[in-house]
């Protein structure tokens, strides 16, 4: 199965890992933690963290979550992985540090 991804704070990430579990902010006010598809990924780093420092991308196995994950539709034919619920930590596969490029912009790691 695929990997699913979500980009975080590398603090954040740590703060997780002394709690033993991660959730995201978004968890609390919308309900789910957003995720993208490996397709989804550089469109959503682009919109929401362009030139951001401090930041990685979490790597993470749909098989071994263990809140309900969905793919709604968020528009027209466009659909994102949420997961409801906090992620637990061993469905986290790989952690790829995501510094922004000069002009702002990500890639993908080598190796997500």
């Amino acid at each position: 199965m695929e990997p699913i991804f979500h980009i975080t704070t590398a603090a954040a990430w740590e703060a997780a890992r002394a709690a033993g579990a991660y959730a995201a902010d978004s968890l609390a006010t919308e309900g789910f933690i957003h995720l993208s598809t490996r397709a989804q990924v550089l469109m959503v780093a682009d919109n929401l963290f362009r030139g951001e420092t401090g930041l990685v991308l979490l790597a993470v196995d749909p098989a071994r979550l263990e809140a309900e994950l969905r793919y709604d539709e968020v528009a027209p034919g466009q659909r994102f992985p949420h997961l409801y619920g906090p992620l637990n930590l061993d469905a986290v596969v790989a952690v790829h540090p995501f510094p922004p490029e000069p002009d702002g912009s990500f890639r993908l790691p080598a190796g997500a």
